[in-house]
């Protein structure tokens, strides 16, 4: 059995690991609190825009537009979202697995530490990483997003995707592949952020556009494009501090656990002296009588 003072020591030590994941799970709640507001607030511009370009989608042609032509796949551009620091669970490892699936031949891009690291350790072919603070502005994300789209209209990818871990609820955070370009049809793009109801109910009033239809269509959907690209980079940067809420909250409650085992193997280890000394006492009385 461990000695007394050894035992102290490492109470002392998982208390201090307590305090310290304590303190990180309940900066992780508030900041995650922020993200989810945030990732939500955008969902209404969303909307609108969509209702926009579904006014504009009835007087074009939708093979007209770049975004909208299919083409053959030679390399895929994959945008890979994670975090800058760890302690956040499996979250990066599941979207490390989602890459390690990717068997076509494909060019990287990253934001995010973890996931720069760990393509430039893989030795995948990385064309591009970019640094992007932890309130998310739309100003740095737009930088990753046009310059996918240039290399896309280049020519020098065939598709835009990005795995990312998608922000369900505090508990459970979806590493998925989204694919951004080419659209199938803009109908279909537009109904992601439409409401059941608004695609139900189009305004059928004849809109007139300066200086023409096409013109605002290729300066809005780039646009639109970037700014799906942001909300989700807002959703992965709830689903990071969700994910590391979780995981500080489950070291706190281990510490807990290891503390009361602890506690109790000191007690035991107290009353064993005690028992021990008692017994030498008596020991020595019965022989000095």
């Amino acid at each position: 059995m461990a000695s007394t003072r050894d035992i102290r020591r490492r109470i002392k030590s998982v208390k201090n690991t307590r305090q310290i994941t304590k303190a990180m799970e309940l900066v992780a709640a508030s900041k995650m609190k922020k993200a989810q507001q945030v990732a939500l607030g955008g969902a209404p511009y969303a909307a609108l825009m969509a209702n926009v370009l579904a006014a504009i989608s009835r007087g074009i042609e939708e093979s007209a537009h770049p975004f909208l032509v299919q083409r053959e796949v030679k390399n895929r551009g994959i945008l890979l979202i994670t975090t800058d620091k760890g302690l956040c669970g499996p979250l990066n490892a599941n979207l490390f697995k989602l890459v390690t699936e990717v068997k076509t031949p494909a060019k990287f891009y990253s934001i995010g530490r973890k996931g720069t690291q760990f393509l430039a350790r893989t030795k995948r072919t990385m064309v591009a990483d970019f640094q992007v603070h932890d309130r998310v502005p739309f100003n740095e994300v737009k930088v990753a997003s046009q310059f996918m789209v240039k290399e896309y209209l280049e020519g020098a990818i065939d598709t835009i995707e990005v795995i990312y871990p998608r922000f369900k609820n505090t508990l459970v955070q979806e590493s998925i592949v989204r694919p951004i370009l080419p659209l199938k049809s803009l109908k279909e793009f537009l109904d992601q952020f439409r409401k059941p109801e608004a695609a139900k109910d189009d305004d059928d009033r004849e809109i007139l556009f300066e200086p023409n239809v096409s013109e605002v269509l290729n300066a809005l959907l780039p646009f639109y494009v970037d700014h799906q690209i942001h909300q989700i980079a807002l959703s992965a940067k709830a689903s990071e501090h969700s994910a590391r809420m979780v995981a500080m909250k489950t070291a706190k409650d281990n510490a807990t656990e290891l503390l009361g085992d602890l506690t109790l193997e000191y007690n035991k280890a107290r009353q064993a002296a005690i028992t021990q000394e008692i017994l030498e006492i008596a020991a020595a009385q019965f022989s000095a009588a």
